[in-house]
């Protein structure tokens, strides 16, 4: 039965793949410049929101632990939203990485204790400096009201980038550096099944607890900055993916990872698909993942119970 589901998610993501590119019968122009791009940011957010909030809610034991729950895609933003505003669109994605590695160094300061680590005190911190830098957000806006567009883009998450030739270069030196992100916090998988369960036996089975607790933050961290700044802020990704992932193969990260990273991927890009078609004027894909996450959730949170 879990064979046959698979079967027909990865059927189900090959055609959305092809309608994405295919829709409308675009020039060549129009499918080598507009259409692959944004495929490919698409792809690389769901990626990372997908995998990131897997990894957040099994180190948290928290189902509904997420990067925006943690405050880094505000402090994401903030920064990227920073440099759009000053003028200085190609360092954006430095804005964001720099913001969501202030947030994370604060967060961690506020999770600290003692030396120790606090998974509610962590929490507690993530909300609390996501809403510090969400009205920071609120001050730029303010105060730089012609670039509202920007403000707005990356605030409802907006996936219509268009690239010039050297911004297209960076973003391919970034998504290359993503997936090896990707791909380390995939070789941790076994290592973060262990401590999920208690630090003290981590500990005792050769694990650093709080060195690799901090190395996967970090890099976590970084994955997140990088997707802000070109995607803006997506919610719901993060947040329920990984329990449809959890839903067809079980709690075990080494497989539940992958399959999140897979989903998210094209459960965005159906979003987007949706985003660009449903009206005509195109929505920010923001809108679509909230209200098609937040009633499949709730019927989740339902059928489990």
């Amino acid at each position: 039965m879990k064979a046959l589901r698979l079967s027909l998610l990865i059927i189900a993501a090959i055609a959305i793949g092809i309608i994405y590119l295919a829709w409308g019968k675009p020039s060549g122009l129009i499918l080598t410049q507009v259409r692959i791009p944004r495929l490919l940011l698409t792809l690389l957010t769901g990626m990372v929101l997908g995998g990131v909030g897997s990894v957040y809610q099994l180190m948290l034991s928290n189902p509904l632990a997420e990067p925006y729950i943690l405050g880094i895609s505000s402090g994401s933003a903030f920064g990227s939203i920073l440099m759009g505003v000053l003028g200085l669109s190609l360092l954006m994605p430095i804005g964001g990485f720099a913001g969501a590695m202030v947030t994370m160094f604060l967060v961690w300061g506020l999770a600290g204790r003692g030396g120790g680590f606090d998974r509610s005190r962590l929490l507690i911190g993530g909300v609390i400096t996501g809403m510090f830098f969400a009205a920071g957000i609120s001050l730029l806006m303010y105060l730089f009201l012609k670039d509202t567009v920007v403000i707005l883009g990356t605030l409802m998450g907006n996936l219509g980038r268009i690239f010039t030739i050297g911004e297209y270069r960076v973003f391919l030196g970034l998504a290359a550096l993503s997936l090896a992100l990707l791909f380390w916090l995939y070789s941790q998988s076994s290592t973060l099944d262990i401590m999920s369960g208690s630090d003290l036996y981590a500990g005792s089975v050769g694990i650093k607890v709080s060195s690799l607790r901090k190395r996967v933050f970090v890099l976590s961290s970084i994955l997140i900055g990088i997707t802000v700044a070109y995607a803006g802020i997506i919610g719901f990704v993060g947040l329920i993916v990984p329990h449809v992932a959890r839903f067809y193969v079980g709690p075990s990260q080494k497989k539940v990872y992958p399959l999140s990273l897979f989903i998210g991927a094209f459960f965005l890009l159906l979003c987007d698909f949706i985003a660009q078609n449903i009206t005509v004027l195109e929505l920010p894909v923001g809108v679509i993942t909230s209200a098609i996450g937040c009633p499949f959730f709730m019927w989740l949170m339902l059928k489990k119970s």
